[in-house]
């Protein structure tokens, strides 16, 4: 039984272990008082796996990769730089922390929470990107909740 049912949080491509990484670095960043959001689609036309948004306005993006091959058969993670002000990747323990890019965060997690290993550098975005996000971020928010309490309704996006 997948334990996670929600179709705002998968949507078919996503493997149980990425949604319970996904779940575990959500947990994390909420108890870090920030909000997120999983699978926003970006101004690119990819979505990333969590963008979780801070108090001062602060955008992380952060890339699950729940297996070797899951990060070797994927390049397109260093797009999303231009969608945010730090870039990292969510791993499950079984996931050797060396392969991962130096130059991004690192998040160890599991399904009950997450640890920052390795902080992200700053590269902050331009305003105009910034507010783009902040808008896909609050229009999906505000869509996945309208969704729970009318599952009839038939959105765009988010």
């Amino acid at each position: 039984m997948p334990l996670l049912k929600s179709p705002a949080l998968q949507d078919g491509r996503q493997s149980e272990t990425a949604l319970l990484i996904a779940r575990g670095t959500r947990r994390m960043f909420r108890k870090l008082d920030f909000s997120t959001v999983a699978e926003l689609p970006l101004l690119s036309g990819r979505r990333a796996d969590i963008v979780a948004l801070a108090p001062d306005g602060t955008i992380l993006i952060v890339e699950i990769k729940s297996s070797i091959a899951d990060f070797r058969g994927d390049c397109k993670w260093q797009h999303y730089r231009a969608h945010c002000d730090r870039l990292f990747f969510a791993i499950p323990e079984t996931v050797p922390s060396e392969i991962m890019p130096q130059d991004t965060g690192l998040i160890l997690a599991d399904a009950y929470g997450a640890e920052i290993l390795r902080e992200a550098p700053e590269h902050r975005m331009a305003s105009a990107t910034r507010r783009a996000m902040l808008m896909r971020f609050a229009h999906a928010a505000a869509n996945r909740l309208h969704r729970l309490s009318d599952p009839e309704i038939i959105s765009r996006g988010g």
